[in-house]
């Protein structure tokens, strides 16, 4: 949320270049008009808080050039590791991707049986025809497996398809010199916290699809 601060100096400029634009043309400028002045800091912080938090992720302002692309939920999809060494490569493996988001901030967790990776730095961004989720994240596996998976960092990069945004696809490398794809088709608006309550929420709603 914009601080009541940085809304004070956005209606200081404000004010600032009316105050010059009145005095070229040849008029006075009122002093009284000053009065306003509080409660356009006001108006100012409820406005740009109303944007970041409610109004960016409208359906019909999501269409509107520039505005961030709505991915917040949670998403269901799969891993698939090219990790190679004598064994079989793993199967691909069924994550969860939980994005909390406001129109200018997005964070990122990844959701397996074995670890949680959580971003340290993400972004939505836009080249004008793709869409992307971006982001760097340190991933913490389970104490039960780390004898074959160590605590690591690694990033990673998913194409956002459709308006709204029904899937993510992209691929993810880290510092164990591992890399792999992942493909997030389902979504679900509430958030999980862990690897089982987001299994719960994509069985909770294939019951209520099935008995609707």
């Amino acid at each position: 949320m914009i601080s009541r601060t940085r809304a004070s100096f956005i209606v200081a400029i404000v004010v600032g270049v009316f105050a010059v634009g009145i005095v070229a043309t040849g008029d006075a400028v009122q002093a009284a008009w000053l009065r306003f002045y509080s409660a356009a800091v006001t108006i100012v912080v409820i406005a740009i808080a109303a944007w970041e938090h409610w109004l960016w992720r409208w359906s019909i302002v999501q269409r509107l050039p520039g505005v961030t692309r709505d991915i917040r939920g949670t998403w269901k999809g799969e891993l698939e590791t090219f990790w190679k060494d004598e064994t079989p490569s793993p199967a691909r493996k069924s994550v969860y991707l939980v994005v909390r988001q406001t129109a200018s901030v997005v964070s990122v967790s990844l959701l397996t049986n074995e670890s949680r990776s959580t971003s340290s730095l993400a972004t939505v961004s836009s080249d004008g025809t793709t869409v992307s989720l971006d982001y760097l994240y340190l991933n913490w596996p389970d104490l039960r497996v780390q004898d074959r998976s160590r605590i690591h960092h690694g990033s990673a990069s998913l194409i956002v398809s459709g308006t709204p945004a029904d899937r993510l696809r992209g691929q993810y490398w880290t510092n164990r010199d591992t890399k792999g794809e992942l493909d997030f088709t389902s979504r679900a608006l509430k958030l999980a916290e862990d690897f089982d309550g987001a299994a719960r929420i994509f069985l909770e709603r294939s019951a209520e699809n099935a008995h609707g």
